[in-house]
């Protein structure tokens, strides 16, 4: 009797350990907002540091990265992302590779990258689009394995002390959702996910490049998209909810309706290579009405020339602004950070001259 009292009280703490049903386990990697800066786990990002006479405390430099949990439903262009070495597409074999890439990724000084639910063009710039990609199902309902993937990019974020902006909405993919409706439950289900998975280091970035003509739904399009910012940041778990903003097209400085209700700027660098149009992008975004001090990053930009005095890269830093890698590739797109087969290690001069200028600016 006493030696199987024993074993019974031996198995309690066993008990006590083992996580609840639904129960997460508590997140490493906390993203706040104080003015215009970032903090992490409660310390401002690059702390102290300075380049070249220009504060870079408190930014967010980042990189697009939003293929790392693509896959494509249509059988006739499936066929067009696949691995010399294998002739075949692994969706698996894409978010293990970004996973194996991200710790490099941290130690050259990158804090953000953008992930999202739909993916971008898988050729870089598109004008048709019929593949079927994306992690939504036409009611806006979430599928498996789309989830499944981003989850293991996320908690690898966590792990590592990085800021994961997720994207909702692109615009080659959109009218997979059936009507308004469907966008909304998407909206729902996807930042439900993100609440109760527990995720602390989340920027939401409901759209890209909200004001896109080839948005179907006007819910997502610039005139109503503060509309789903504003669903986003009104769901919440106890005091707990996320941040949430939208990006805008290359050169296009935000809006009023969207600058009053986010948390943050997203701005993109696309179109001319003019680090005038950048200044000026950022100047008119900051005298929109509604404008408080908040972060404002360009989240895209796929202009480089990094070690030139004068550059896109440059500029944004000359007004505080955090910069985005946007890398589409030069070897007919297929060696950038955009198009399936991706290889996102640092593996092409481009790549290592921006790590390399990352890291001198950072000091990471």
């Amino acid at each position: 009797m006493l030696r199987r009292k024993l074993l019974q009280l031996s198995l309690i703490p066993l008990a006590l350990a083992a996580p609840l049903p639904g129960q997460r386990s508590k997140r490493k990697t906390k993203v706040e907002i104080r003015g215009d800066q970032f903090f992490i786990n409660g310390k401002v990002t690059y702390g102290g540091r300075r380049y070249q006479g220009m504060k870079i405390e408190g930014l967010l430099m980042n990189s697009r990265v939003v293929q790392g949990i693509f896959d494509d439903a249509n059988p006739e262009t499936r066929k067009r992302w696949a691995y010399p070495d294998t002739n075949a597409w692994d969706a698996e074999r894409n978010t293990r590779e970004f996973l194996a890439a991200m710790p490099e990724w941290k130690k050259n000084g990158l804090l953000g990258f953008t992930i999202n639910f739909q993916g971008g063009s898988p050729e870089g710039y598109s004008k048709a689009q019929p593949w079927v990609t994306g992690g939504f199902n036409a009611d806006g309902s979430l599928k498996p394995d789309y989830v499944a993937r981003m989850k293991k990019i996320l908690d690898r974020a966590d792990e590592l002390g990085m800021v994961a902006i997720v994207g909702y909405f692109y615009f080659g993919q959109d009218e997979k959702l059936k009507d308004e409706t469907a966008v909304k439950a998407a909206v729902s289900n996807a930042t439900n996910w993100l609440l109760d998975e527990g995720y602390t280091n989340i920027l939401v970035e409901v759209a890209n490049e909200t004001n896109v003509k080839a948005y179907d739904h006007d819910i997502i399009k610039a005139d109503r998209i503060h509309e789903l910012i504003a669903q986003v940041k009104g769901m919440k778990r106890g005091s707990r909810r996320l941040l949430a903003g939208t990006s805008y097209g290359g050169g296009t400085p935000a809006a009023s309706s969207v600058v009053k209700v986010s948390d943050f700027l997203l701005l993109h660098g696309n179109g001319a290579d003019d680090p005038s149009r950048i200044l000026k992008m950022i100047q008119t975004s900051r005298a929109a009405e509604g404008y408080r001090p908040m972060p404002v990053l360009i989240n895209e930009d796929d202009h480089f020339r990094f070690n030139e005095p004068e550059n896109h890269l440059h500029t944004a830093l000359t007004q505080y602004v955090s910069w985005g890698y946007f890398d589409p590739g030069a070897n007919n797109y297929k060696d950038g950070y955009q198009c399936p087969p991706v290889q996102w290690g640092i593996n092409t001069e481009r790549k290592k001259e921006f790590f390399a200028k990352l890291k001198e600016i950072t000091g990471a």
